[in-house]
């Protein structure tokens, strides 16, 4: 007679994830002070210290008393992996448990969500100087084309205009092969995850507002700041999206409404390929903001 497999019971998390001005933030704090949790933020520049208004990082106002976990724990000088993302998130979540409260993840970082999720292993992989040599005498669009044949899952979420990303994405693809040949292994959470649904034209309207509102709470400003404490333009580039822009309007390479113009453009295309990158995950539970009953409604349900 066949023995009753061991069932495990994995601790349950929930998950806020959308596109960039989508109202993530707010809504996880809203989780957090009706269920009793504590946040956990999934953003690739919000780690870092000093990277806040164009970010668009939660103020402690916006926070509400709710604890923020994953916020300013890098030196924006200093590469943070995926790796390093999903070993501190990971004890932030386990401590965060351990005091009978509930994780909520926020963001929109596809790579990072999925490395807590999935528990998806992301390799270590150290800079291949010369490999990186021959790839900076392309362009772009060759970039892209390399990292497509190599990682077409990759590519699909990448800013395909950030040749810095570009390179280091194709590097690791050389050296461990595409995203499949990385061993799959059991999740350690039972997680709801939510996706935040928005019509593009909204999405779009709020881009452009909150580009403003950056720009007039102090975004080329912070920008000086990080130069002026170490962080070099070329790093900035890495950074992408706006830290890149404004590293372009501050060795005067674009104007003042060009920057504004680009950073708009530049958050539009990059919420797109966030929407595309979640829209593919069959786990992930869409609502709208209007339907907030429904929300606590479904997780009361998962959390029983």
């Amino acid at each position: 007679m066949a023995k009753n497999k061991e069932i495990t019971i994995l601790p349950k998390i929930l998950a806020v994830l959308g596109p960039t001005s989508s109202g993530k933030s707010d809504l996880a704090v809203e989780l957090a002070l009706r269920l009793g949790g504590e946040v956990v933020s999934v953003d690739s520049r919000q780690v870092y210290i000093g990277l806040d208004i164009a970010s668009g990082k939660i103020t402690k106002e916006e926070m509400r008393g709710i604890p923020h976990h994953l916020l300013d724990v890098a030196d924006p000088k200093i590469q943070y992996t995926v790796s390093h993302f999903k070993r501190d998130a990971e004890a932030a979540i386990d401590d965060i448990i351990s005091r009978k409260k509930i994780p909520i993840l926020c963001g929109g970082a596809g790579q990072y969500a999925q490395a807590i999720l999935d528990n998806f292993i992301t390799p270590d992989i150290p800079p291949n100087e010369e490999l990186r040599n021959d790839l900076s005498k392309k362009t772009v669009e060759e970039l892209f084309e390399e990292l497509k044949k190599l990682d077409p899952l990759r590519a699909k979420n990448i800013d395909h205009q950030n040749p810095r990303r570009l390179i280091r994405a194709i590097e690791i693809a050389k050296a461990v092969g595409s995203v499949p040949s990385i061993p799959e292994v059991s999740r350690k959470y039972d997680a709801f995850v939510i996706g935040i649904s928005v019509e593009m034209k909204t999405l779009e309207e709020r881009i452009a507002m909150r580009t403003e509102k950056r720009l007039r709470e102090g975004m080329i400003d912070e920008a000086k700041k990080l130069h002026a404490n170490g962080v070099a333009y070329d790093r900035m580039h890495e950074l992408g999206l706006e830290y890149g822009l404004l590293a372009d309007y501050l060795e005067g390479k674009l104007s003042a409404e060009e920057l504004k113009k680009q950073i708009i453009l530049k958050d539009r295309q990059y919420a797109k390929r966030q929407m595309t990158w979640l829209k593919k995950d069959k786990n992930i539970h869409w609502y709208t903001l209007e339907q907030i009953t429904d929300i606590f409604r479904d997780i009361e349900n998962f959390l029983k």
